[in-house]
């Protein structure tokens, strides 16, 4: 079983810097692609970043692609998202999600969800 907690959010201003945390309990965290998700307020959810079983793959959104890396730690059950240059637009409750098997994009394939951190950049 995948329980996903996510850590670090915050408020920041532009240009700052954030790095978010999500630990999975369970014991079979590098069977499961990783991706953060963002919803903003009155949107949908949308992809931000997505990482393969190994790490191996990464990809990411345009609107956070040079600016945002994301990365995993299969001894630790972990996958960080690392938030540099942030701008207002980056407002958003972000969630980390686990899919058994192969990467996707979109978050009706994952099954897993952490409950979500607030990242507020003000201008």
């Amino acid at each position: 079983q995948v329980q996903l907690v996510e850590s670090g959010g915050g408020v920041v201003r532009t240009g700052d810097s954030l790095r978010l945390s999500c630990a999975d309990s369970g014991r079979t965290f590098s069977t499961y692609a990783m991706a953060w998700f963002r919803q903003a307020p009155g949107k949908e959810r949308d992809f931000v970043a997505v990482i393969s079983l190994s790490g191996g793959f990464k990809d990411y959104a345009d609107p956070v692609r040079g600016r945002f890396t994301i990365s995993r730690d299969n001894a630790k059950k972990t996958v960080t998202l690392q938030m540099d240059s942030l701008k207002p637009e980056d407002t958003a409750v972000y969630y980390c999600a686990a899919r058994y098997g192969n990467r996707s994009y979109r978050s009706d394939e994952y099954a897993y969800w952490g409950q979500g951190t607030q990242v507020t950049v003000s201008s």
